[in-house]
């Protein structure tokens, strides 16, 4: 399965295109403006978006879901960020002057244990809250991957003032949640580059060490 990063939206926010042999794509997030860079990315390679993987709710990760989900293509969120991506008017005074992001429909809600199948492979689902109340991880055990959104970056966190946000819960959701899984795994981020696991645990000035340190 082949990773494609595609940054948009005014604040640079990460999709991610994941491409399998058989022509089957999950996209990872769907900020505003990427639209036209995922059906480029899916014409080339001759393959079908069949799904949707949203980490969290927040405006700039969202802002193109509508768009992106139309016809059958499945969205998967969790629901502690339901109100966001069904009514995301309630974010404008976040948002960046101007924006406008299109209420949007989620066919199944995930929660913390959940695994899926899709375009061939095995995903598993953590919650890692504290950046926002929804926010999970996808882990891809035979890509050595997981895609987390906002709640952890290359030598930084996520955010915790904004609404919902909260630093105690985000700690936990690292340590527990992200710094649990295998050292080698990569993670991919909502913002900036990739980054491993391992990497994280040891430099990371903001949360060091894993469960229990």
């Amino acid at each position: 399965m082949r990773i494609e990063t595609l940054p948009a939206g005014p604040i640079e926010t990460n999709a991610y295109l994941l491409t399998s042999d058989s022509g089957e794509s999950l996209l990872v997030d769907a900020p505003p403006q990427v639209e036209p860079a995922v059906r480029n990315a899916l014409k080339r390679s001759n393959s079908r978006l069949v799904a949707v993987l949203v980490t969290h709710g927040h405006w700039d990760h969202i802002g193109d879901l509508a768009a992106m989900s139309r016809g059958d293509v499945m969205v998967f969120a969790h629901p502690g960020d339901k109100t966001w991506i069904e009514n995301p008017e309630i974010m404008a005074a976040y948002m960046v002057p101007g924006l406008t992001v299109a209420p949007a429909r989620v066919d199944r809600w995930v929660a913390d244990g959940d695994r899926l199948n899709l375009a061939g492979a095995e995903i598993r689902i953590r919650h890692v809250p504290g950046h926002a109340p929804g926010n999970v991880l996808f882990y891809f055990p035979s890509l050595d991957a997981a895609f987390v959104g906002d709640a952890l970056f290359h030598g930084g966190v996520g955010r915790f003032d904004l609404p919902g946000g909260d630093w105690n819960s985000l700690e936990r959701s690292i340590r527990n949640q992200i710094y649990t899984l295998p050292d080698r795994t990569a993670v991919y981020s909502g913002h900036g580059p990739a980054t491993t696991v391992g990497a994280e645990k040891k430099n990371n000035p903001f949360v060091r060490g894993g469960e229990g340190e």
